[in-house]
Order: C-alpha cells, then sequence, then structure tokens
C-alpha cells in the first residue's frame, strides 16, 4: 500500500518554509489503518515486548492499536499536567522555548521492555525526552518507531547515534 501518497502536505505551515506533513487524511482510511495494524503487529509479535509507550497526542493513535493487537500495555507519555497521578517528568528544548511531557510513575519498571512510538520524527526532541522518562522508570527501550521520518532533519541520526533502534513505515525528504 502506498502510504505516502495519503498523507496531505501543506506548505507554509506552521510558518513560511515548512512542509507539513498532515498524517489526517491517512487517518481518513480504514484499509490504510488496517496495513499499518498488520505491519506493526507482524514487527513486534513474539519480540518479548510488554508495553507500548505512545507519545502524545498522535502517538496515542498508533500506539494504542499496536498495543491493542499485541495484548499489551499502552503507556501514555503526556504534557504537563494531564495525569492525575504521580508523575514524573522531562524537559525538552522547542524551537522557541521548552515544553515538558510526563509519564505515571507506576506505568513501568526494570522489567518493562518497551516500544516507543510517535506519527513522526523530525528533531528528535520529543522521542528524547519520552525516552529519558521510560529510562528513569527502569525500562528497556526495544525500538522508537515512527509512521513517518523526516531524516533530513536529523530526529533519527540522533537516536542512532544514541544506541537506539530506529524503525519507520516511511520516509519524507526536505524539511
Amino acid at each position: 500500500m502506498n502510504l505516502k501518497s495519503l498523507i496531505r502536505t501543506v506548505p507554509n505551515y506552521p510558518k513560511p518554509g515548512i512542509l507539513f506533513r498532515d498524517i489526517s487524511t491517512l487517518l481518513y482510511n480504514g484499509n490504510a489503518l488496517k496495513y499499518i495494524s498488520d505491519v506493526y503487529f507482524n514487527r513486534y509479535n513474539n519480540k518479548n515486548i510488554n508495553a507500548i509507550a505512545g507519545i502524545e497526542a498522535r502517538g496515542f493513535i498508533f500506539g494504542s492499536i499496536i498495543a491493542e493487537k499485541l495484548g499489551i500495555a499502552f503507556v501514555p507519555i503526556r504534557k504537563k499536567g494531564k495525569l492525575p497521578c504521580d508523575v514524573i517528568s522531562e524537559e525538552y528544548s522547542l524551537e522557541y522555548g521548552t515544553d515538558s511531557l510526563e509519564i505515571d510513575i507506576s506505568s513501568l519498571n526494570n522489567n518493562s521492555k518497551v516500544v516507543i512510538v510517535d506519527d513522526l520524527i523530525a528533531t528528535g526532541g520529543t522521542a528524547i525526552a519520552a525516552g529519558n522518562l521510560v529510562k528513569k522508570l527502569g525500562a528497556d527501550i526495544i525500538e522508537y518507531s515512527f509512521l513517518v521520518n523526516l531524516p533530513d532533519i536529523g530526529g533519527s541520526t540522533k537516536l542512532i547515534d544514541n544506541d537506539y533502534k530506529v524503525h519507520s513505515l516511511m520516509e519524507f525528504a526536505g524539511e
């Protein structure tokens, strides 16, 4: 299935010079979602993974699909102030400031084998922050998985340079 053809490219959003890769149009296609679900199931079935950590918000979509299909835990990694429990936080840099992610301290432990999922990797800041949270809870990161990789921006390279495995279903060139 040609998944790339189902992703809308919006020029100059959210600012001039950016080509925004909008996965909404892919989500409108049930056959594409089934195909993606099957690809992820085949990749992670029988890999001794016991949790999928999804990064807010679109990582929740694919992460929960994978977790349900594998019959394993789904752990949401949320923006600051969204979890009603004891959490740990990780601050990370954005283009114009900082943001913070949080995870429930009871969600993972040193027996957890985790795949971290998000829809897209660009600079890698959010993914690295999510991984730091998973590691703080003592869990092992088996792999990072993204629907879309923007390799020219360098986020996937940062993860690979830190000895993480990175998987993506497709890549788009350019920024």
